[in-house]
């Protein structure tokens, strides 16, 4: 209950996203309650940031493992995730009967955060991870894949292409602090890296034998999970390519989650409730309940299997200079891929004339100039939006 209680406190006042998410832990964790060292700190921080999924929530769970064992992490992730799943539900539910000029113009808005939010991630974490020159030309040999030929086929070989190049020309990047010791076996890694391509590989196939199924709804998010490298806003390229285009729902309908999403506390995955609550709605409310349950179950747990996997493997990682250049390399090539998602679908679908590029020009100046918190953002852009839409 100690942990959940923390964790639920965390869950509901945790804006602005993935780095902020981690010094909001560093302050109850470490230097509150002290449950762990800063050096140990830095070591999970640097285990998650190096492994594909929610680096925030994975932090948090494995905090709560050290704490009080698996319940405690089932219990920091539960308490950190309820909150803004619960909200971006619920938005779902509510926003096709929102059909009033002004109400559209303000879920306009959203998609303009969308835009201000992503460009923002796309210079923040290019300065972070693209430090020097190989890693910066492998994260435009990604943004230039994806422009020309796209498509989500493309995501995974612009991956590939990061870890191939970071493997041959990132080989002296620094080795991180360890983590801390954690009561997971080797055995219990190996199960859980078995278990995370064993899904990877089999839900996908098991999907395109039932098109638009529960069971393809699973693949879906499990594969977004698997793959995002480097911050939450990665998911959204992965998760429209694999949804948008093949009817699950509309553009706008996307975006407009998208922009919700900057507006609540907790991680930026729980954005996948939003989606399969959207999906599920035209097939009923159990449905609707139904869907953003599996979505949201299934984009988190590729990251939590991967990051057990990591912990007895991370002294293996460390010896192979070959290994952290890989890894390197793969968040080098998930700039790329942000990037060209900030030109299509964000900016093509969000950007009408010029009224709304000075909207979201000025959302970014508040996010990267000066510091507006998130929240702040959402209601500029969306007052802004509808303050157009009373004089047009």
């Amino acid at each position: 209950m100690e942990v959940l209680g923390v964790s639920l406190g965390l869950g509901l006042t945790s804006f602005g996203g993935p780095i902020a998410h981690l010094a909001y832990f560093e302050r109850a964790y470490v230097q509150r309650r002290q449950w762990l060292s800063a050096d140990e700190y830095a070591g999970l921080v640097a285990l998650c940031q190096m492994l594909p999924g929610p680096a925030s929530s994975q932090v948090g769970a494995l905090i709560g493992l050290k704490r009080a064992g698996w319940l405690g992490a089932l219990a920091a992730w539960i308490g950190f995730t309820l909150p803004s799943a619960l909200a971006l539900y619920l938005f779902a539910l509510a926003a096709p009967g929102l059909k009033d000029p002004l109400t559209l113009a303000g879920l306009h808005g959203l998609k303009l955060v969308a835009v201000a939010v992503v460009a923002q991630a796309v210079w923040s974490m290019g300065r972070k991870l693209c430090p020097d020159l190989p890693r910066a030309g492998l994260a435009l040999a990604a943004t230039a894949l994806l422009l020309v030929v796209g498509g989500s086929a493309m995501q995974l070989g612009a991956l590939a292409l990061g870890a191939v190049g970071g493997a041959v020309f990132c080989r002296g990047v620094d080795l991180p602090p360890s983590p801390p010791a954690l009561p997971v076996r080797r055995r219990v890694g190996v199960g859980a890296f078995a278990a995370f391509v064993a899904l990877l590989v089999g839900l996908p196939w098991l999907g395109s034998l039932a098109p638009g199924s529960t069971t393809d709804l699973m693949g879906v998010f499990y594969r977004a999970g698997a793959l995002v490298f480097g911050g939450g806003h990665v998911v959204l390229p992965l998760l429209h390519d694999a949804l948008v285009p093949q009817g699950w729902l509309t553009e706008d309908r996307f975006l407009a989650g998208y922009g919700a999403a900057q507006a609540v506390p907790g991680p930026l995955f729980t954005f996948a409730t939003y989606l399969g609550a959207a999906a599920g709605s035209p097939h009923g409310a159990a449905v609707a309940a139904l869907w953003a349950l599996i979505a949201t179950l299934f984009i988190f747990l590729p990251g939590m299997l991967i990051v057990l996997a990591g912990v007895p493997l991370w002294s293996w990682i460390s010896r192979r200079p070959g290994a952290r250049g890989a890894l390197a390399g793969i968040n080098a090539a998930v700039v790329g891929v942000l990037a060209a998602a900030l030109y299509d679908p964000v900016w093509t679908s969000s950007i009408r004339d010029g009224r709304d590029v000075a909207i979201a020009a000025t959302a970014y100046l508040l996010l990267e100039r000066w510091k507006v918190p998130p929240l702040g953002v959402v209601i500029f852009c969306v007052a802004s939006s509808v303050f157009v839409g009373i004089m047009s």
